[in-house]
C-alpha cells in the first residue's frame, strides 16, 4: 500500500509540475525552457536577469504546482487505501 501511495504521489506530481508549466511557463508569448525550470541561477547576473524577466516567479508556480499534485497524490492514496 505505501508504494501505491509513493506512486500516486510520483504521478499526480508530475502531472501538476506539466501543468505548471502550462500554465505558467509561457513569457513573452513563449515558453521558458524546461531547462530554466529545472535548474536554479548560477550567480548574481542571472538571477538578477531572471527576477527582471519574470522566469523566477514562474518556475516559483510551477514548482508550487508540482508540490499541490504531490499533495493531491499523497490524499489521493491515502483515500484508496481506506477502500
Amino acid at each position: 500500500m505505501i508504494g501505491r501511495i509513493i506512486l500516486l504521489l510520483v504521478v499526480i506530481g508530475i502531472v501538476g509540475l506539466v501543468i505548471g508549466y502550462l500554465i505558467f511557463g509561457r513569457i513573452g508569448g513563449e515558453y521558458i525552457k524546461v531547462k530554466q525550470v529545472l535548474q536554479p541561477s548560477r550567480n548574481l547576473l542571472e538571477d538578477i536577469a531572471e527576477s527582471i524577466t519574470g522566469v523566477q516567479k514562474a518556475r516559483r508556480n510551477i514548482w508550487i504546482s508540482g508540490a499541490v499534485g504531490a499533495g493531491v497524490g499523497i490524499i489521493v492514496g491515502v483515500a484508496s487505501k481506506r477502500r
